[in-house]
């Protein structure tokens, strides 16, 4: 399967306009934003639990990279409310489920060689930083030099404009946002070449986005498992 898979291309996926698609597990589903490859996948998702839902116990060979869009999300480490941000290295394990119910946004098979950080965010977490002019918040989630995460809010109608110096990820955490004459509401994924600035302005409530700044795909990303 190859969904956006070419990397020199600008995408905007407006994600709750996707089907869910179900997965091997009952009552999970998901949106694929972006897949090389078949259940085992380098991809990024919108991933939604069921009430009581869980998902049998699995290993991230290739690292797994979680934004909790709403509801709580949980394993046997603990539970993370909407607004938590966990990165599971390769070789991590856990039983993901929801007792509540919960949308996720991940990110899998994504990691380089060497990257080994666990880390866990919970809401209001992370480093907060001087916000760029128009932003209300920016909160550092990750930054190891290769690739940054961070979560910047914005009030209603403000002008939001990032350089692109390596490659651009954001998702539409909350809000809406007005960028090239479209209207990116809550889900929706953006990915951009390096060189291609982002510029828009925040929707009428505001807006929540989260963003990488990063090499679309590493050097030394790694490699999927050759499948029979």
């Amino acid at each position: 399967m190859r969904i956006n898979a070419d990397l020199s291309k600008p995408v905007i996926v407006h994600a709750g306009k996707l089907d869910w698609v179900p997965s091997p597990a009952a009552g999970v589903e998901r949106r694929m934003l972006y897949r090389v490859g078949g259940e085992v996948a380098r991809a990024t998702s919108i991933v939604r639990y069921a009430p009581g839902s869980v998902f049998p116990r699995h290993t991230h060979t290739g690292g797994e990279e979680t934004f909790v869009l709403d509801g709580t999300f949980q394993d046997e480490h603990g539970d993370y409310p909407a607004g938590s941000y966990f990165r599971n290295p390769p070789g991590s394990s856990h039983v993901p489920a929801s007792r509540e119910g919960c949308t996720i946004f991940v990110r899998l098979w994504q990691y380089r060689e060497g990257d080994r950080e666990q880390l866990v965010c919970k809401p209001r977490e992370g480093r907060s930083i001087t916000p760029r002019t128009g932003a209300m918040e920016v909160r550092i989630l990750f930054d190891d030099g290769e690739e940054q995460v961070r979560l910047e809010r914005f009030p209603a109608r403000a002008g939001i404009e990032f350089d692109n110096p390596r490659g651009l990820e954001l998702l539409v955490a909350a809000g809406a946002i007005e960028f090239e004459r479209d209207k990116l509401k809550t889900q929706t994924w953006v990915r951009l070449p390096a060189g291609i600035k982002f510029k828009g302005t925040a929707g009428h409530n505001g807006l929540t986005l989260w963003v990488k700044d990063a090499p679309l795909l590493h050097r030394g990303v790694l490699p999927l498992p050759q499948m029979p």
